[in-house]
């Protein structure tokens, strides 16, 4: 699968995201005006938590929380609060029945039993490199459910392959803050101006490079890594890629897009499912990266083909520029 043909009606760079979904609304699977919302409750939330990232030095809301979630990471202060922001945003729009959140163990029933949309998140990805400045990010999944509407949310409605997404992004909070999102009719990125307090069209139709010179890899535990990863940094190594690790999983998968690369978490002795969440990290990134022409795996599996069998399900992950994944995977 490779970035879809489309026939939208085009917009110049510099239009904003309302504008852009609304002259863009048969882009939208059963469009009938609730996904454009949702769309638009998303990057409203992302606007909220973007200020909170801004002023949180001087609020006093870096550092960690005290507790720890569902995965056993220790929790920051702004995990809680973005948390909180988008599952209020979600909640108040309606359109939403459920919500799947990296920061909660079960399924988030919003009741809103007659809603079409459940929505698979990560509210503050990389979180703990907010004390030293570094970007962060969100991502989301957004599914359609399967049981009819007001019935309660069943589990064939929160646990969907990858491949029955109909709409996924990120926002990458960092020298400026991007909305970055796929309908499954290529991929678009929005910058937030504040003085407007609008997103606009800053990258237009985003493409991977097929093939690139940027590999970012956690090599401090490469000794625990499978053969075939070791072989393949070698390889990058002796072909002197550059190698680029942020921490902040939308950060270096955002870079990766725009100048090409690959990004590698795969199953290490600690972690041998892998690290990295199917539902709300690995799914989405999927989507956008397979939209803009890129490929997706776990080293041998295509993501959005893995039948999910509960909420938190950790994967290794393959992402980036179509070519580099494909030879990761097959050494």
């Amino acid at each position: 699968m490779g970035k879809a043909e489309n026939s939208r009606i085009a917009l110049p760079v510099g239009s904003n995201l309302d504008r852009f979904i609304m002259r863009n609304q048969e882009d939208f699977p059963f469009a009938s005006g609730e996904l454009s919302q949702l769309i638009r409750d998303l990057a409203y939330a992302g606007k909220v938590v973007n200020r909170e990232i801004n002023r949180a030095g001087l609020a006093g809301i870096t550092g960690s929380y005290g507790a720890e979630n569902i995965q056993g990471e220790t929790q920051q202060n702004l995990d809680v609060a973005a948390d909180i922001r988008f599952t209020r945003a979600l909640k108040k729009g309606g359109e939403v029945a459920a919500i799947i959140s990296e920061e909660v163990e079960d399924v988030i029933d919003l009741n809103n039993p007659r809603a079409k949309y459940i929505v698979a998140i990560d509210p503050l990805d990389g979180s703990s490199n907010i004390d030293v400045n570094v970007s962060v990010g969100t991502i989301f999944s957004i599914y359609r459910r399967v049981s009819p509407m007001g019935s309660p949310v069943q589990s064939e409605d929160v646990l969907q392959p990858g491949k029955d997404q109909v709409a996924a992004g990120y926002i990458l909070y960092g020298s400026s803050t991007m909305f970055v999102y796929t309908t499954g009719k290529g991929v678009n990125g929005f910058t937030y101006e504040p003085s407007l307090g609008e997103y606009i069209l800053s990258h237009s139709n985003m493409t991977i490079p097929k093939m690139g010179s940027i590999y970012s890899v956690n090599e401090g535990v490469s000794g625990s890594f499978p053969q075939k990863v070791k072989d393949y940094i070698a390889t990058c190594k002796e072909r002197e890629y550059s190698a680029r690790y942020i921490g902040s999983l939308v950060a270096d998968f955002h870079r990766n897009v725009l100048k090409g690369g690959i990004y590698i978490y795969p199953s290490t002795t600690k972690a041998p499912n892998g690290k990295l969440r199917l539902m709300y990290e690995c799914n989405a990134l999927a989507f956008i990266a397979e939209e803009a022409g890129g490929r997706a795996t776990d080293g041998t599996n295509r993501i959005m083909e893995i039948q999910p069998t509960s909420l938190h399900q950790r994967v290794s992950f393959f992402v980036g520029s179509k070519e580099m994944v494909k030879e990761a995977s097959t050494l």
